[in-house]
């Protein structure tokens, strides 16, 4: 019996259809085509604008996606790990709802939150409890409603983000595939740069606090842009590095999708051409938890089995890191 590796056996995801072009922003903020595609690389996305539904509506059905493309019985599924910045309600759990909704009754299920990185930081989690042999299929995840957090009229944020969902099925493997390395990061001076200030227990919400807009996302470009180049391209470098591994071995770069400035940055670290880097940014900008696992399920079918991938993403707390994997299936 070789060593347990957990690998990805399955991709799902969902989009509303919904598309916020950015020449339907032009009409709502100060701002223009030319200058939101320079700085960002987006040219739209995607908002949920159904009410009453939030991120477990999209999660659902990226997760019944996945498991309707697989055949599985999602009774078999053990873990359901929603990695999301936006659950639906405090408390009550997110995740909870969701594997309830799919159908996965024999499974234990609870959010993870850290930020733009909590797909990335859910597949360590997931790849874990697979290699413990305690849990035979975890489901992970990422969903984000970015647009309920949003200010539209606040052209520094309303332009980057967008909302989805996408999900991976991680199930053991003995053959060497699946999560090879990871290199996780935080660091709590980036609090005061990317956040919402009112809604938790410092500042909870009031009459003042909704006036003053204080329950939408607060960025501050420059200092998240700096942090964000230099950390995603150096936990990817050394990633690498520490596995022994050259550019020409690695057939994958997978960037959080938040700035295409920011991926570039990161492919030239690992001498990566744009052909080797997985990019939808100018589809669906930033959908935070959901970046990731959308990469894998638009370039699934050019995947092979044995494909050396490099995960990467930065997030605010500030939050980064690198994740190897060896692609398990041929598309």
């Amino acid at each position: 019996m070789g060593k347990i590796t957990a690998a990805i056996t399955g991709v799902g995801a969902y989009l509303p259809e919904y598309r916020l072009t950015n020449a339907i922003l032009e009409t709502m903020v100060d701002t223009n085509d030319e200058w939101i595609t320079t700085r960002t690389g987006i040219k739209e996305r995607r908002i949920l604008k159904e009410p009453g539904k939030g991120t477990s509506y999209m999660a659902i059905k990226a997760a019944q996606d996945l498991i309707e493309k697989k055949g599985i019985d999602p009774k078999t599924i053990d873990l359901v790990l929603l990695a999301s910045a936006t659950p639906d309600m405090p408390v009550a759990s997110t995740g909870a709802y969701v594997a309830t909704q799919i159908g996965a009754t024999n499974a234990f299920s609870y959010d993870l939150m850290a930020a733009c990185s909590s797909f990335l930081f859910g597949m360590s989690t997931a790849s874990s409890y697979i290699e413990s042999g305690r849990y035979k299929r975890v489901l992970l995840i990422g969903a984000d409603k970015m647009s309920s957090i949003i200010d539209y009229e606040d052209r520094a944020t309303c332009i980057i983000f967008g909302d989805a969902a996408g999900a991976v099925l991680f199930e053991p493997n003995e053959e060497g595939y699946g999560v090879k390395d990871e290199i996780l990061r935080t660091d709590g001076i980036g609090r005061e740069f990317l956040k919402i200030e009112a809604g938790g227990s410092i500042l909870p919400a009031s009459h003042e606090t909704v006036e003053n807009k204080q329950h939408y996302v607060f960025q501050d470009g420059k200092s998240v842009f700096k942090y964000a180049v230099s950390s995603m391209a150096d936990v990817a470098e050394q990633v690498v590095q520490r596995n022994g591994l050259s550019n020409d071995d690695i057939d994958w770069l997978v960037p959080h999708q938040a700035n295409k400035r920011i991926i570039d940055a990161t492919a030239r670290r690992v001498e990566l051409p744009q052909e080797k880097v997985m990019m939808n940014i100018h589809k669906y900008g930033n959908t935070t938890s959901a970046t990731l696992p959308l990469c894998l399920y638009e370039y699934e079918s050019q995947l092979e089995k044995g494909d050396h991938l490099v995960f990467a993403a930065f997030g605010g707390g500030f939050t980064w890191g690198s994740v190897l994997l060896t692609w398990a299936y041929d598309s």
